[in-house]
């Protein structure tokens, strides 16, 4: 005796995809295609989801990573510096190639050190710079602990926008 695809996911309480799946696994005995459709035995146990990984394996995993931060730590200032310089110029091409942006990742780094790149548009410039300049500033207001208001929005709003005069700043 045999049950459908359907059969077995209800009485599993699992998808129908999925049951598909380990059934083209070879994860439930007995299960063999018959043109589109699955054969899977009557008395088939569902096999073990072994996707997902228990919680407490995934904690012990978690405390092994934080351990093995904590012994990098603290970090000197040269790498700090560093990694900040890596992560906002990483932030900024990202940000910067969702919009449209064309400069590279090389090419949007150079640019925040103040180079130009030849064939680029300034509008490409701009945009690199100010999105630097907006994180820049965000970042002074974390740590000075500062109060987001309207005046502080449309402050990082303007520098975000620094290839477009008329726009920055303003509500539309």
């Amino acid at each position: 005796m045999f049950m459908t695809v359907k059969q077995a996911s209800e009485k599993w309480g699992i998808s129908d995809r999925r049951v598909r799946i380990l059934c083209a696994e070879g994860k439930i005995p007995g299960a063999y295609q018959e043109g589109r459709a699955w054969k899977i035995p009557i008395d088939a146990i569902k096999p073990a989801d072994g996707r997902y990984k228990t919680k407490e394996s995934l904690l012990s995993q978690i405390d092994r990573k934080k351990k093995e931060l904590d012994g990098k730590r603290p970090l000197t200032e040269g790498e700090l510096t560093r990694l900040n310089e890596e992560f906002t110029v990483e932030y900024t091409y990202n940000s910067n190639a969702i919009e449209g942006n064309t400069l590279t990742l090389r090419e949007t780094d150079l640019v925040l050190r103040g180079l130009t790149i030849d064939q680029k548009p300034l509008k490409d410039h701009m945009e690199a710079v100010g999105h630097k300049e907006a994180f820049d500033f965000v970042t002074e207001l974390v740590k000075e602990k500062c109060e987001i208001n309207e005046r502080v929005i449309k402050q990082i709003h303007y520098l975000v926008l620094a290839d477009k005069k008329d726009d920055r700043g303003v509500y539309r």
